[in-house]
């Protein structure tokens, strides 16, 4: 896993079109506005988290947000124990993030 700042990560995210940006906010946090493209996977539900994490591209780059950073820090530990080769964490969250939010 990488901590990026909000600058990196916006920079990084929004150019690499070989990656994925994944969103591990609530159903009620995403109806408030995501990323463009970002999908969304909420980590506060456990089982379905993992399940739908077994079906994701483990070699793929993944730019992983939250709403303020630890959600998502958490998203990427767990998918580096179970072997997703780059993770790439949002510091500070979405509630920082400068980017396009629809």
């Amino acid at each position: 896993m990488t901590d990026l700042s909000q600058q990196e990560w916006s920079d990084q995210a929004l150019v690499d079109q070989d990656s994925v940006i994944l969103d591990v906010r609530t159903p009620e946090e995403v109806a408030e506005g995501m990323i463009p493209n970002a999908v969304n996977i909420n980590i506060s539900d456990p089982h379905g988290f993992m399940e739908k994490l077994q079906t994701l591209d483990q070699s793929v780059r993944y730019f992983v947000y939250c709403r303020s950073g630890a959600r998502s820090a958490q998203a990427c530990a767990v998918m580096n124990q179970m072997g997703f080769k780059d993770t790439r964490n949002l510091l500070g969250g979405i509630l920082e993030w400068q980017g396009a939010v629809v």
